[in-house]
């Protein structure tokens, strides 16, 4: 056993020390990892890790790393039947509407600013003030409030999504943010509802303009989850996975990332010839969980930890993300082309 826990650690580090991890740290969390990625070997079963987790999460026990919709969209075509998504709450319920038939769990049953920004009550009321209006709910949302809306998005598809709606007035929920960035994408009018990410929303014009100071040269990403203010100052603004992209295809080597420190972690670790300067910001509901809780989810899952979603909720939920799918198939037929 002590063989294979070193070898663990001696693979650990070799992916951890980009992070300041070091040999002993890694060797402390050896064991942990070892086991759970015994067990999820036996129990047939798939860990998915959003970009905001930890280092030690996601490239200690992780099969796949990504945004919460990519990783949701991947489940459904991965042959296991157990999905541990270490993720917020929402993320594991958009996971089990679109893989019904899936165990799908969450490590820790965390919470997000956006998603707890806005109820099924108040899609509701939106609709009886703006009833002309079509609903278009963020993916960063529950499964209660997506069964309310016509359609979701995702911050990569919002305009596209949006653009494509029959109507020409829009309530847009929860992110109020991202709605107010789209008020200059699109031609339709944006109703918008006051949710905000709060690690986003910090984000400020002299938190761009000092970096920018301090690094001339340097290259500035953000999430569209930023204000309009921010995203009219950095080199480029888009979802997690765009972010990504653009960082891989650039030849370009110093970056600052308006976004959540994860993404962070993941550019140091994957690309360790890129640059990263300024500071970012760190999601306390995403950093709830822990390698302890992942190894509970697979030796004694709690019910707080299993994803259950009433079947009518989810069909209806489903009809909305099916409805994203149909206003974007072109552009998903072109992306599979290339």
């Amino acid at each position: 056993m002590g063989s294979e826990v070193e070898v663990e650690a001696r693979r650990l580090f070799s992916r951890l020390e980009h992070v300041g991890w070091s040999e002993e740290d890694c060797a402390l969390i050896a064991p942990m990892t070892l086991e759970i990625n015994k067990l999820k070997q036996e129990q047939d079963a798939v860990i998915l890790a959003h970009s905001y987790q930890t280092p030690d999460i996601m490239y200690g026990v992780a099969d796949h790393i990504g945004d919460s919709y990519g990783l949701s969209v991947l489940a459904q075509r991965l042959p296991q039947k157990k999905i541990i998504f270490c993720s917020v709450h929402f993320m594991g319920e958009t996971a089990k509407i679109l893989s019904p038939e899936k165990d799908v769990l969450v490590p820790k049953p965390a919470g997000c600013s956006l998603a707890e920004s806005i109820s099924p009550e108040d899609v509701r009321a939106l609709r009886a003030q703006h009833p002309s209006a079509g609903v278009v709910a963020y993916v960063n949302t529950s499964a209660a409030v997506k069964a309310e809306a016509d359609v979701c998005c995702t911050s990569a598809n919002v305009v596209e999504v949006v653009a494509a709606m029959p109507q020409q007035d829009i309530i847009f929920i929860p992110d109020e943010y991202m709605g107010l960035n789209l008020r200059t994408l699109t031609q339709k009018n944006i109703i918008l509802w006051q949710g905000r990410c709060i690690v986003h929303k910090e984000f400020s014009p002299e938190t761009v303009a000092a970096v920018r100071e301090q690094f001339p040269g340097v290259k500035i990403l953000a999430h569209t989850e930023c204000s309009p203010a921010v995203v009219a100052r950095v080199d480029f603004a888009g979802s997690t996975s765009a972010m990504m992209n653009y960082i891989k295809d650039s030849s370009d080597e110093e970056f600052m990332l308006a976004t959540e420190c994860g993404l962070t972690d993941r550019i140091r670790t994957e690309f360790p010839q890129k640059h990263i300067v300024g500071s970012c910001g760190l999601c306390p509901y995403m950093k709830e969980i822990a390698l302890k809780d992942i190894l509970t989810a697979l030796k004694a899952p709690t019910s707080e930890q299993i994803i259950t979603i009433p079947e009518a909720t989810l069909k209806r939920a489903r009809r909305a993300l099916d409805k994203m799918f149909a206003l974007t198939a072109h552009t998903q037929h072109k992306k599979a082309k290339h």
